[in-house]
């Protein structure tokens, strides 16, 4: 089964660029941009952190206006892993088209108990810092219930991805 991100929100979007996300030892290249499914799990599977972007709650001057912020992401657990820049590598500039864009949207939700330990080692395993952080934060786990996969990866405009198909796709 596959599963969204796993970070912090209400309803959202999540915004990864391929022009700064990890790259894992012993993984292939990205898949071609005609595979523009891949290339969405591809980008959600490697990325370890994503821009959460929603409608704030505070009480003052922003209350009802967007806002956003970096969070980090997780779609399961990963290891061995070593920093990498495909767009530098490329020598794609950071809005050139082809360094791709994915923009998940949907609803943040809690994770109920039934995916509280996936939740916590998919996160973990990649941000290990994380388990220190003091419980009086009041932190917790949430997913994104997606509801639109949107792909710029090639010049020519974007895909939006049937979920469908993004979900029978793998980033491998």
């Amino acid at each position: 089964e596959c599963h969204p991100l796993r970070f912090s929100g209400g309803p959202a979007g999540v915004a990864v660029s391929g022009c700064k996300f990890r790259h894992y030892t012993g993984v292939a290249a990205p898949p071609l941009h005609e595979e523009a499914a891949r290339v969405a799990r591809y980008m959600t599977h490697y990325s370890d952190w994503g821009h959460l972007a929603t409608i704030s709650t505070q009480q003052q001057v922003i209350k009802g206006l967007p806002f956003g912020n970096i969070f980090s992401v997780s779609d399961g657990p990963a290891d061995n892993s070593t920093e990498g820049d495909f767009c530098r590598k490329q020598v794609y500039d950071p809005e050139d088209p082809r360094c791709a864009r994915l923009t998940l949207t949907g609803k943040m939700v809690e994770v109920g108990p039934e995916e509280l330990d996936f939740a916590k080692e998919a996160m973990f395993s990649r941000h290990p810092v994380m388990k220190k952080w003091p419980p009086g934060h009041n932190w917790f786990f949430m997913k994104l219930v997606l509801q639109q996969v949107w792909l710029q990866d090639w010049v020519g405009g974007v895909s939006v991805i049937p979920l469908e198909e993004y979900f029978e796709a793998t980033p491998f």
